[in-house]
C-alpha cells in the first residue's frame, strides 16, 4: 500500500499540471496566463512547476498533443470500426461534436483557440496531426459521394473543411443551458451536412 502511494505522485503531477493549465488557458487566454498563475493554481512553487515542464510553450504543446490523442481515440478509432460508409460519416459528426462539447476536455478548446503561440517546430507537429484528421474526413466524404453517385459540385476537400470548421466553431457560441442541446446539434448538423454536401 505504502509503496503504491509513493509511486503514484511521480506520474500524476504532469497530468494535473496540464489539466490546470488547460483550464486557465481557456478561461484567461494563453498570453494572459503566466507560469506563476499555473503554479499558484496548483499550490506549487515555480521551481516545482519548472521541474516538470521547461516552459509555457511545452505545456501548451502537450495540451494540444493530448487533444489530438483524444480526437484520434474517441473519433477516428471508433469510426474506423464501423461498417457502412454513411454510418461512419454520421458517427464522425456525432463523436466530433461530443468531443468539442465535453466539459472535461478543455484541451480541445485550447487547441482550437490557441494554436498561434506555439513555436514553429512544435506548431508544425500539431498542424501535421490536424491535417491527418482533415484527410481522414475528406476521404470519408469522398466515399459517401461515390456510394451515392453524387453529382454535387462540392468537392470532398471543401466539404471536409466546412464540416470540421463548422463543428470546431461550436465552442465559441455554445451554451449548455441554451436552446440547442448537444443531441439537437448532432441531428441538425448531420441534416445540414448530408443534404447540402453529399445529397
Amino acid at each position: 500500500m505504502l509503496r503504491e502511494a509513493a509511486i503514484e505522485p511521480r506520474q500524476e503531477p504532469r497530468q494535473e499540471i496540464l489539466r490546470t493549465a488547460a483550464r486557465l488557458f481557456q478561461q484567461q487566454g494563453y498570453d494572459a496566463t503566466s507560469m506563476n498563475d499555473v503554479a499558484v493554481a496548483l499550490k506549487l512553487s515555480k521551481g516545482g512547476l519548472y521541474h516538470h515542464f521547461e516552459s509555457k510553450d511545452e505545456i501548451l504543446f502537450h495540451i494540444m498533443s493530448h487533444a489530438m490523442e483524444i480526437t484520434e481515440e474517441r473519433v477516428i478509432n471508433v469510426v474506423r470500426r464501423i461498417d457502412g460508409v454513411e454510418e461512419r460519416l454520421r458517427t464522425l459528426i456525432r463523436l466530433h461534436i461530443q468531443v468539442v462539447l465535453s466539459p472535461e476536455d478543455r484541451e480541445i478548446t485550447v487547441m482550437l483557440h490557441e494554436n498561434h503561440p506555439l513555436p514553429p517546430a512544435l506548431r508544425r507537429q500539431i498542424n501535421g496531426r490536424k491535417k491527418d484528421y482533415l484527410h481522414f474526413v475528406e476521404n470519408l466524404i469522398a466515399e459517401v459521394q461515390r456510394k451515392r453517385n453524387s453529382q454535387s459540385p462540392v468537392t470532398p476537400r471543401a466539404a471536409a473543411l466546412a464540416l470540421v470548421g463548422m463543428i470546431n466553431w461550436i465552442y465559441q457560441w455554445y451554451k449548455p443551458d441554451g436552446p440547442l442541446t448537444g443531441d439537437a446539434l448532432v441531428r441538425q448538423y448531420t441534416e445540414i451536412f448530408f443534404h447540402g454536401a453529399v445529397g
